[in-house]
């Protein structure tokens, strides 16, 4: 199976390149070496370099190990926690039913 290329927006590179930068500084407040993340994540120090630079081939499998490495994992369950959006749309589709009259 043919590797495709991840296409994505300007916008969306400057988000994943502010996530990788994040994740750098993350690892530097912690006094880590760049080895020493990329050992105890299990993958290799090239990988790490990618993910700090935001790079969109990397799979989410390997930012989530990053995080756990430092840490932070349990920020990545923040994702999509507070939707505003998603549920002011879910309750623009809710349908008030009315009750059948009782019978006599």
């Amino acid at each position: 199976m043919p590797k495709r290329d991840v296409i994505l927006l300007p916008r969306n590179k400057r988000i994943l390149a502010g996530l990788g930068e994040n994740i750098k500084l993350a690892r530097l407040r912690r006094k880590l070496s760049g080895e020493q993340v990329a050992e105890r994540a299990g993958i290799s120090r090239t990988t790490l370099i990618s993910i700090e630079k935001g790079h969109e081939g990397v799979s989410i499998g390997s930012y989530l190990n990053v995080l756990y490495v430092m840490g932070l994992e349990k920020d990545f369950l923040n994702i999509g926690k507070d939707d505003d959006l998603g549920r002011k749309l879910q309750d623009a589709n809710l349908m008030i039913r009315e009750r059948a009259p009782k019978r006599s």
